[in-house]
């Protein structure tokens, strides 16, 4: 579940430039290349950056996925139990790297849609900085820290030496990876969608060649699928970092690259949420992963099946909420301009459209998981009757909810778009954090690692539900802003 975020991600746009002409001073409108935002069909608009969204945001994913197929066919389950422990520290740098990413992005959007220039370019360029600066220090941190990293997500006695020769090489691509995942939601903010999926679509086709030549050709076994994953990676922050030659709408500085700690702190509020929605898919694997090791023995399961299962189908998740996490990110340039500009019947016809396409994401998902799992457990090699069958369990009742947790993870950011920090954040925490942990861990403790399955789809209704009460009351909030011109000049606050 990456990227998805992704979950995270902000794509954003522009204002507009006045001019004072002549001696009776007429004010006229410049074109600016995003006011088109304002003019254009919702339905046009959100086809455009929702399409290279969704991609990007999908071929990320598959980064991990690809991984784990390879692996499966080659070492096995305890190969792909191995990529699962490991995953949850790509996870934190994706959270830092989308803390900073879509919190600048989001106020690019907010900002141009505002006429704020002077805040354009000084957000994006801090963005640069911290992400080059955050992704060196990621990587220091998990060559020091790999045994207690390793320990702390649940690597068992199995599955440990594959995770550490898998550790040690993902690192070196981690700060590639946070530059990259981080940047790329400026890119979309910036009115370019379809470079920033070019940009990951470059790394993930070469790591897609890699893959089974370092696997099966040099026999590199886990270690392969890594190299493979870090020159991808590579290539991507490459393409990424020429795109700041000459962004669109703004302009770079030497002072855009000083860094100011209102900017930074901005930043941060409005990255939050994507920040939260990530921290939870590493507090979610660690804590199934832990209770799978203290639980899993007293099964007829064991406990490397589980976990090499669960990891597996977190992943297969992550690829559903690409698409989910997606198309609600491609609604932010049109959400997160005009409700700058105060055109709120765009922003929230906008938002029901993106409902709309989650609606049909999560149904189609949910059919696939409930009719024919196995087909999707294939994929990962062939295992005992013993794996496919809790394979099969895993894949029906822990993403029975995956309809209703798109509708939350759209939600959230849309929140997060129109500058609502705070309720953003409350929900992205809601359904993995205060909803879903806890019942893992009572679940698994009273009814093993077939019970905490249930944990999911009972904190999908719960989360749907409180996504539900929040946008309501945004909607009302607006409501209230529109029958009065001066109510409407002031913005709503968490």
């Amino acid at each position: 579940m990456v990227k998805t975020g992704k979950a995270a991600l902000f794509c954003a746009h522009s204002g507009f430039a006045f001019a004072l002409k002549g001696e009776k001073q007429m004010t006229e409108t410049k074109k600016e290349p995003n006011a088109y935002l304002a003019q254009q069909p919702i339905g046009k608009l959100l086809l455009k950056f929702s399409i290279p969204c969704v991609l990007s945001m999908l071929v990320s994913a598959l980064y991990n996925i690809v991984d784990q197929i390879f692996i499966g066919q080659s070492v096995g389950y305890l190969g792909n139990a191995a990529t699962n422990v490991v995953y949850p520290f790509t996870v934190v740098a994706l959270a830092l790297a989308l803390l900073i990413g879509d919190g600048s992005a989001a106020l690019l959007s907010l900002s141009l849609g505002r006429g704020d220039s002077e805040t354009s370019h000084k957000c994006i360029g801090s963005a640069i900085v911290m992400t080059a600066v955050t992704g060196i220090l990621l990587m220091a941190v998990g060559f020091v820290l790999t045994g207690p990293i390793l320990k702390l997500f649940g690597a068992t006695l199995a599955c440990y030496s594959y995770a550490v020769d898998y550790m040690r090489i993902i690192l070196l691509g981690i700060p590639f990876f946070v530059f990259t995942s981080g940047m790329n939601s400026a890119i979309r903010a910036d009115g370019s969608p379809g470079y920033s999926m070019a940009a990951t679509v470059a790394g993930a086709v070469l790591n897609l060649i890699l893959d089974p030549v370092a696997i099966f050709v040099f026999d590199m076994g886990v270690q392969g699928a890594a190299a493979a994953t870090v020159i991808g990676q590579a290539v991507s922050c490459v393409v990424t970092a020429l795109y700041f030659r000459k962004p669109k709408s703004f302009h770079f500085q030497k002072k855009s690259f000083r860094l100011c700690g209102k900017t930074i702190k901005t930043v941060c509020q409005l990255g939050i949420s994507s920040f939260i929605t990530q921290t939870a898919i590493v507090i979610v694997i660690s804590v199934a992963n832990n209770m799978i090791t203290a639980v899993g023995p007293q099964s007829r399961y064991g406990a490397d099946i589980p976990l090499s299962v669960v990891g597996i189908v977190m992943k297969v998740f992550g690829i559903v909420i690409a698409f989910s996490v997606g198309i609600a990110v491609g609604g932010q340039p049109v959400i997160g301009y005009n409700y700058g500009a105060k055109n709120y019947k765009r922003v929230f016809h906008a938002y029901r459209l993106v409902i709309l396409a989650n609606l049909v994401v999560g149904l189609a998902a949910t059919l696939l998981f409930e009719l024919c799992p196995q087909v999707i457990v294939s994929l990962f090699g062939s295992e005992s009757a013993l794996y496919n069958e809790y394979a099969s369990l895993c894949f029906r009742i822990f993403l029975g909810g995956i309809l209703l947790c798109c509708v939350q993870k759209a939600s959230s950011i849309f929140l997060q778009a129109i500058g609502r920090p705070v309720k953003a954040t409350v929900l992205s925490l809601s359904r993995d954090v205060i909803f879903l942990v806890p019942g893992v861990i009572i679940l698994a403790s009273c009814f093993g690692v077939t019970g905490m399955l249930w944990a999911a789809p009972i904190a999908d209704v719960l989360a749907f539900s409180l996504a539900a009460v929040l946008v309501v009351l945004e909607y009302k909030t607006v409501a209230r802003k529109e029958q009065g011109p001066e109510a409407a000049l002031v913005p709503a606050r968490d």
